[in-house]
């Protein structure tokens, strides 16, 4: 079904601004899913901090060149799916790597990131990076576990400086109670 001049007009529009706003762009084939199963995804993505359109090829390269962004030409044909990562990329990539494993019908045909085209052996290795938080907790371990050494070895050289002057304590009094026994003597 052809659409009118204005409607396409509002699909670029509607495309560059979903381009400007994120700061990756997921392509996938969907041939053969059905509604339920695309809801369902949309929902994931959007829990991801993301958007997913089923997108005119056409329309989208305009929207792309517009953009300055690079245009995947290899990638634009057949029924295109786009996911748009507001959030974070790895996020993203792996909310659709994970559906696409579950759903055979879903296939990952690669994307953009910044300025550089991403294979789709790409886009799953990115959807293998940590999240954000992950690596922000990784880093705190980092540099918390020197910190806790440090602790662990104060603690160790306390303990241990008690414990000989507890030794000396008892060393003392046993000597104290055997003068005291010589002298009853």
């Amino acid at each position: 079904m052809a659409i009118s001049k204005a409607r396409k007009d509002e699909l670029v529009a509607q495309y560059m601004d979903l381009i400007e706003r994120s700061g990756a762009i997921f392509l996938t084939e969907y041939t053969g899913m059905n509604v339920k199963s695309l809801d369902a995804l949309r929902d994931k993505v959007y829990e991801a901090q993301g958007e997913f359109h089923i997108t005119k090829n056409t329309l989208l390269r305009y929207a792309l060149e517009q953009s300055n962004r690079p245009v995947p030409e290899e990638l634009l044909v057949g029924q295109v799916a786009t996911g748009f990562a507001f959030g974070e990329a790895p996020t993203l990539a792996k909310t659709l790597v994970d559906f696409a494993g579950d759903n055979d019908r879903l296939t990952l045909r690669g994307g953009i990131l910044g300025e550089s085209m991403l294979s789709a052996s790409e886009v799953d290795a990115l959807a293998k990076l940590p999240s954000l938080d992950q690596l922000r907790a990784q880093i705190i371990g980092l540099i918390s576990a020197p910190a806790q050494g440090i602790v662990s070895a104060l603690t160790n050289g306390v303990r241990q400086v008690v414990n000989v002057i507890d030794a000396y304590a008892k060393n003392e009094e046993d000597a104290g109670d055997t003068s005291v026994a010589e002298a009853a003597a």
